[in-house]
């Protein structure tokens, strides 16, 4: 008997135990790929003197809605850190810095792991670095520009001082433009010679510092 009424009680339990299941009330607010997430640096960054692995941590800038309601707000923190840095070299080679978002800190303490992208910073390299100068070609190119540029200022004024008497503009444009491009061919010379040993430029962000991003993946953030 006593058996018996052992093996009841457990069959009691057990039909207990899956009528009632268990419930989830857990809500959440989906933040979607797109949004902006203005942030500001916590620290220097430099790609002088900082290493891979380096923490590097932001504030939010701007509220993070979800309707009407602040899901995210400003002051939050996004913590990150340095997945590689280049510093600059010889031959006009620019630092190069790699930006790794890993998560945010909600207002509860949760951390959530999030994805973002750069907006509006053009010197990127195609695998996502943050360079200061992209080598001897472009300081090349950026010489040559510069070069036509005196060139054509010098032409230019040769035109304009002749203005005031008819047909000196004959003689004042190409004196100039010789003056011009002479002029300009030393500078092509001297700074082209000078950039094959100068360090690039490095990537300098201070404390402080204003980083525009966006969302690359949604979020979904818990609100209770």
């Amino acid at each position: 008997m006593k058996r018996f009424l052992i093996i009841l009680s457990l069959l009691l339990m057990t039909n207990i135990a899956f009528a009632t299941p268990y419930k989830g009330d857990a809500k959440t607010a989906r933040i979607p790929a797109g949004t902006r997430f203005d942030l500001e640096f916590m620290q220097t960054v430099d790609t002088m003197v900082s290493q891979d692995g380096d923490v590097c941590n932001f504030i939010l800038l701007n509220d993070q809605k979800s309707g009407s309601n602040v899901v995210l707000p400003a002051g939050s923190i996004v913590r990150g850190c340095l997945s590689k840095v280049k510093p600059s070299k010889i031959c006009s080679r620019g630092g190069v810095v790699y930006l790794d978002f890993d998560h945010i800190v909600t207002p509860t303490g949760r951390q959530l792991p999030l994805s973002l992208g750069l907006v509006g910073v053009t010197q990127v390299t195609y695998d996502g670095g943050i360079y200061g100068s992209l080598g001897y070609g472009q300081a090349l190119k950026d010489n040559w520009a510069k070069t036509v540029d005196i060139t054509k200022k010098s032409t230019n004024y040769g035109l304009k001082a002749g203005e005031s008497a008819p047909g000196i503009q004959y003689l004042t444009a190409p004196v100039c433009a010789l003056g011009g491009g002479l002029g300009g061919g030393c500078y092509l010379v001297g700074s082209s010679t000078v950039d094959l040993f100068k360090h690039g430029k490095d990537v300098t962000f201070i404390k402080g510092t204003k980083l525009q991003t966006q969302l690359t993946q949604p979020i979904d953030v818990p609100v209770n």
